[in-house]
């Protein structure tokens, strides 16, 4: 004998159903749960990242103007030459 299924045993599963699609969405998908730590997670690295940029940035800005015509600093234009050129006075002694 064949049972015939009412609308209303239908309604629980396909809630049940469409309600795990959209709990398993909200933490896996796109735009769930797990994206949204990986991205805060990024943010704080890429925070970091800017940081440590800018304080190089001012470090070499802080050269450059020690280096400019209208500040020269003579010890650090010294210390560039001896870096970049590889020059040394006569009466030095190097050591490798």
């Amino acid at each position: 004998m064949l049972r015939s299924i009412s609308p209303t045993g239908l309604i629980l599963p396909v809630l049940l159903i469409v309600g795990a699609y959209f709990t398993f969405t909200a933490v896996q998908g796109n735009h769930g749960l797990f994206r949204r730590i990986q991205i805060e997670a990024e943010v704080d690295r890429l925070s970091l990242e800017l940081a440590r940029l800018e304080a190089e940035t001012e470090r070499m800005e802080i050269l450059t103007r020690r280096l400019s015509d209208d500040y020269l600093d003579l010890d650090l234009l010294d210390e560039r030459v001896r870096a970049v050129l590889g020059y040394a006075r006569p009466d030095e002694l190097i050591l490798p």
